[in-house]
């Protein structure tokens, strides 16, 4: 990376008196062809170039909205060497859009390559915002989204599968992750089996004419032919670990703070973290504890 950093800020040096184009990152929708921007319809109708990483399913997208911009491809096979020569062509003065198959590029998508050695030729990198499978997932759930953990896609294989579950045990989180048709079954059976009959909400062909989004916990669709023989990508998103509060008295939560001051050595602030972690009751109450100690 540094390489092809140093590279193109000599070229930048050279061709500083001319101006360089423009990188625009371009949301696409996830299914239904209505959910496009009208900023995105007009970015793909302006720009010289746009690299899409299905360039006959891009194609699609843009006869529906009789845009003639020229295509070429750039996927994660080719996204090294195609970088390359667009990020020249933009440096040369060309305005490219860049486009993944669906929602928004490099969320478990390529082009973060793309962007990265942009931003490091100091190109101008213009995001395009629209949809997106996890957001629109999290907006259906009804489980808290002020706080979560997207994990894209979850490893593959069974062992390695099982080895990052674990991580998420104790997650307080929602989780969300992809999950293609063909191991939906087995990482349904894995996340039972690791993280216990929790709620979930299972989503697929979402914006589609046969969208489905259920909820229910993950035993309802282990059982269900319906989803183990589904076709379409599957957004999961799963409820977190429920908060466990540990019933202690007053006396012990002192005992505790106290052991804390004089046997670790810890502040008043992060001695009451510690016994808020620990306990899982309110910091208002710890702190309230911690001052009377201290007086």
């Amino acid at each position: 990376m540094s390489t092809i950093k140093n590279h193109f800020r000599v070229c930048m040096d050279k061709n500083k008196n001319e101006q360089s184009g423009t990188l625009y990152i371009v949301a696409t929708p996830i299914g239904n062809l209505e959910d496009i921007t009208l900023r995105a319809i007009r970015i793909l109708r302006e720009v010289d170039l746009i690299a899409a990483e299905d360039t006959r399913r891009t194609k699609k997208l843009l006869n529906a909205y009789e845009i003639k911009t020229p295509l070429i491809s750039l996927h994660e096979h080719n996204e090294k060497e195609k970088s390359t020569m667009i990020i020249s062509k933009i440096m040369s003065g060309i305005n490219v859009a860049y486009v993944s198959d669906a929602g928004t590029p490099c969320i478990s998508d390529p082009g973060h390559y793309l962007v990265g050695i942009a931003r490091d030729g100091d190109i101008n990198v213009v995001p395009i915002p629209g949809p997106s499978a996890v957001v629109t997932a999290l907006s259906a759930a009804g489980f808290p989204a002020d706080n979560f953990l997207f994990c894209g896609f979850l490893p593959a294989k069974d062992n390695k599968r099982r080895q990052f579950l674990e991580l998420l045990k104790n997650e307080e989180k929602t989780i969300v992750f992809y999950e293609s048709p063909v191991r939906f079954p087995a990482t349904l059976h894995d996340i039972y089996d690791v993280l216990g009959d929790r709620e979930i909400v299972v989503a697929r062909e979402m914006t589609k004419t046969f969208e489905e989004i259920k909820k229910g916990k993950i035993a309802d669709f282990i059982g269900s032919e319906k989803f183990v023989k589904a076709k379409g990508e599957f957004t999961i998103v799963l409820k977190g670990e429920e908060k466990k509060i540990i019933p202690v008295t007053d006396e012990e939560i002192e005992e505790n703070l106290l052991y804390l001051w004089k046997n670790k050595n810890l502040s008043l602030r992060d001695a009451v973290t510690e016994v808020v972690v620990q306990t899982g009751l309110s910091r208002k109450k710890i702190y309230s504890l911690a001052v009377k100690l201290r007086l």
